[in-house]
C-alpha cells in the first residue's frame, strides 16, 4: 500500500444510484471476506453512520419544507447524505437565498443536540484506532460537525472533511478522496462506512471498499457492500505495518 499524492483538485463522476437488496446480510464479512482483508485507513461518514441524528434531521427539514410549501417526505427522503445546500437548491423555489437557508437550518439542528447520540459501540470501535488511519467525511457544515462528534461522546478525529471543504458534495467522491489524500493513502486502500445513498455512491466512485451501516434506516440500499446493524460485535486488529483488518467480538 503506496502513500498517496497529495491533490486538492475536486474529482466529479456520475451518481450511481444503489439499488436496495432485501436479501443482503446483516453482517461484515458475509460474502465479501471483509474479515481476510487489510485497509490502509478507515473514512467515516457522519450522521447515521457513527452519530444517531435522525430525529433531528427529519424535524429540522420538515419544519424547512412546510415554511416553504413542498412535499416534507419527498424532501426528507432526498435530505440524506447530501449538503443541505444541494437540498435546498434543488428543491427551494426560485429566488431563495441558499445560504440564509442554510443558516437557519444549521441553526436548528445547532440547537438541538440534546437529542444526538452515537450509534451502539461508535465510540470504543473508534477510540480503538490509530490517530492517522481513520477520518470522518461529512456533508455537514463544519460547526456542526464539531458539536455533534463532541456531544456524542466520539474521539475527535485528526482529518475530519465537512461541506466546506470539497467543491462538490456527495455523490461526487472529492470528500473521501480528499480524506485519504490528507491521511496520506491510497483510496482504493480505504474502506467508507456509510448509510446513506449519496454517500455510498460517493465511497464507490472514489474507487473505495464500502461497508453499510444500517443503524438508522429501515430499508437500506445494500448492494454496494457488506454491512453491520452497529459496532457492538465488531473490533479491529492492527497490522505491524498499521493496516486494519476488521474481526468480530466473539469469533
Amino acid at each position: 500500500m503506496t502513500k498517496a499524492k497529495r491533490s486538492e483538485k475536486p474529482v466529479t463522476l456520475p451518481y450511481e444510484a444503489p439499488v436496495p437488496d432485501t436479501n443482503a446480510q446483516q453482517a461484515p464479512a458475509r460474502g465479501n471476506n471483509m474479515h481476510d482483508r487489510r485497509f490502509a485507513a478507515f473514512l467515516f461518514d457522519m450522521d447515521g453512520t457513527i452519530i444517531n441524528s435522525i430525529e433531528v434531521a427529519i424535524d429540522a427539514w420538515r419544519k424547512w419544507a412546510c415554511r416553504h410549501g413542498l412535499d416534507a417526505d419527498e424532501v426528507t427522503q432526498a435530505m440524506h447524505g447530501v449538503r443541505a445546500a444541494e437540498t435546498i437548491a434543488r428543491f427551494a423555489p426560485a429566488g431563495t437565498d441558499i445560504d440564509h437557508e442554510v443558516a437557519l437550518l444549521t441553526d436548528a439542528e445547532f440547537a438541538a443536540v440534546d437529542k444526538i447520540k452515537a450509534i451502539a459501540g461508535a465510540r470504543l470501535f473508534l477510540t480503538a484506532l490509530p490517530h492517522d488511519r481513520w477520518a470522518i467525511v461529512t456533508s455537514s457544515p463544519r460547526r456542526l460537525a464539531l458539536q455533534r462528534i463532541t456531544a456524542a461522546g466520539l474521539p475527535m478525529p485528526k482529518v475530519l472533511i465537512t461541506a466546506e471543504d470539497v467543491v462538490a458534495g456527495k455523490p461526487a467522491p472529492d470528500c473521501f478522496i480528499a480524506a485519504a489524500n490528507r491521511l496520506e493513502v491510497e483510496i482504493s486502500d480505504c474502506l467508507v462506512w456509510e448509510d446513506a445513498p449519496a454517500g455510498i455512491a460517493a465511497g464507490k466512485a472514489a474507487g473505495a471498499t464500502v461497508m453499510i451501516v444500517m443503524a438508522t434506516h429501515a430499508n437500506p440500499a445494500t448492494n454496494a457492500g457488506a454491512t453491520i446493524v452497529d459496532y457492538q460485535n465488531l473490533a479491529c486488529k492492527i497490522g505491524p505495518d498499521g493496516t486494519l483488518m476488521l474481526k468480530q467480538i466473539g469469533r
